[in-house]
């Protein structure tokens, strides 16, 4: 890796060498090597954001630095050419079995990787339950739906109930309706709300998400909003992978790649739902979420730069 004093630093981010220095002390630099009192960067650091320009908007102490390094690698990306158009459908392409297969996984589908990629080209995997075929086909159409929805639609309670539809496409009578019966979700320490209070649940987390636009970091706020929608559990079945649709529906809408949630990562997936309301704590979702977009912003800088 190659590297460049603090003066160079200084030069092309446009601001002080005593800036850069203070910068460098916070640990808001990835990278930095420290010889004695000298500092040596990596070229390709991004410039990290000010936080100081972030008027009305606050982030959770402990997680701010990894909020604003988020924020310093889209500002690099945002100045970067676009990818063409082939990098793009490719990446999407791999996203979009990656995320089907994880999703679904999460949620008890039995296809593997490689079986989901296929389900998706057409083909039919011999001693697979129909079911699996199906939330695959399905989970494919409702993430082509929130693509094509996300530039001029906002989250809505029809916007919501039409990704649902498309998810459990092999449900007919519960698709795209609010359940009308209590539910449970096994070992988890909330309990959803009774069904009589969805609606209003739900019209509540709406107008709350639209007013913390004003005042919450982006990735926090939809952290939160996936939180308390699982809280909400308004469907009989397909919360999880709707929920999960949602996110990336809205870190879309707001110029952030997509992200996938790994079956590997369930547990750890699990338990930040379970600080959420043990806790009261939503930060191990948002350091969650955090982490994956980190993820596949550096995917996206490591072909553009």
């Amino acid at each position: 890796m190659d590297y460049i004093k603090v003066s160079q630093a200084a030069e092309k981010w446009g601001i002080s060498p005593r800036r850069v220095r203070l910068l460098c002390a916070q640990n808001r630099i990835d990278g930095v090597v420290q010889k004695g009192k000298l500092y040596m960067i990596p070229e390709n650091a991004p410039k990290p954001i000010d936080a100081r320009t972030l008027k009305g908007i606050t982030m959770p102490e402990k997680l701010s630095p990894l909020l604003l390094k988020i924020d310093a690698l889209k500002a690099e990306l945002d100045s970067k050419r676009p990818l063409t158009a082939g990098e793009a459908e490719r990446l999407r392409e791999q996203f979009m079995v990656d995320f089907t297969y994880n999703s679904n996984a999460i949620e008890g589908n039995t296809l593997t990787l490689k079986e989901t990629a296929m389900v998706l080209e057409g083909m039919t995997i011999d001693q697979k339950p129909l079911k699996d075929h199906l939330e695959a086909v399905g989970h494919r159409d409702a993430f082509v739906y929130v693509e094509d929805i996300a530039k001029d639609t906002i989250i809505s309670e029809a916007v919501i109930k039409n990704i649902h539809s498309l998810v459990l496409m092999n449900r007919p009578d519960d698709k795209g309706t609010y359940r009308k019966i209590p539910v449970t979700i096994m070992g988890a320490y909330t309990e959803p709300v009774q069904p009589y209070l969805i609606e209003p649940k739900m019209a509540e987390l709406l107008t709350e998400n639209e007013k913390r636009k004003k005042k919450m970091h982006t990735i926090e706020r939809i952290a939160r909003f996936h939180l308390e929608f699982e809280g909400i559990h308004p469907f009989v079945d397909g919360n999880g992978r709707c929920g999960r649709l949602l996110l990336n529906l809205d870190l879309i809408q707001n110029g952030y790649p997509e992200i996938n949630v790994k079956f590997t990562d369930r547990k750890k997936y699990y338990a930040a739902f379970d600080e959420f309301y043990k806790n009261i704590t939503a930060d191990p979702m948002i350091e969650l979420v955090a982490e994956y977009v980190i993820e596949r912003l550096e995917q996206y800088l490591e072909i553009l730069r």
